[in-house]
């Protein structure tokens, strides 16, 4: 799995990173993170395309070299794009709750769901 992000709206541009798959890739439409220190949510989450317009995000187990086996979290030519799962809306770029991200990686995967979660299961 190749993947590179070029500078786009929606989030940094990404060099050249490389990762071996070991498993076929699954469709996710949530994420838990922790974006302030010692408090997680589950947030929606989308790819981007360079057109501006959602596309599916994609989870796959894989080797990386400088992390050892994780989850890569990956979406469109431009990136991800997320948004709280409290707040759905419109995916758009001028929207101050939503950020881009060019790639994931996750260390556990209790932390993505297939299906959208509320707040009440975190």
């Amino acid at each position: 799995m190749i993947v590179e992000i070029e500078p786009n709206p929606n989030c940094p541009a990404v060099d050249t990173r490389v990762f071996h798959d070991l498993e076929p890739p699954r469709r996710v439409a949530c994420v838990r993170l922790e974006r302030e220190a010692g408090t997680t949510a589950w947030y929606e989450v989308t790819g981007w395309t360079q057109t501006g317009a959602p596309c599916p995000a994609w989870l796959r187990k894989v080797d990386d070299s400088g992390e050892g086996v994780a989850w890569l979290l990956t979406g469109g030519d431009a990136g991800l794009r997320l948004r709280p799962a409290s707040h759905p809306c419109v995916w758009q770029l001028d929207d101050p709750s939503q950020w881009g991200e060019p790639l994931l990686i996750i260390g556990d995967l209790a932390d993505v769901s297939c299906e959208p979660v509320s707040d009440q299961e975190t």
